[in-house]
């Protein structure tokens, strides 16, 4: 890859790149809840995806 080519990607990531504006819900993010519009989505328990199978 040529150096231009490297320095742009890096540059169009940096653009993108968001702080993170709720530093309290990053360790939920990382145990692996959900957010839709900024609120948290409950889990399907394993009961239900039982019966619908």
């Amino acid at each position: 890859m040529p150096p231009v080519m490297a320095f742009t990607l890096i540059e169009s990531a940096q653009a993108r790149r968001r702080a993170v504006d709720a530093p309290q819900f990053v360790a939920l993010v990382r145990a692996g809840a959900r957010f839709e519009c900024d609120k948290m989505v409950e889990r399907e328990t394993a009961d239900t995806d039982d019966k619908a199978a």
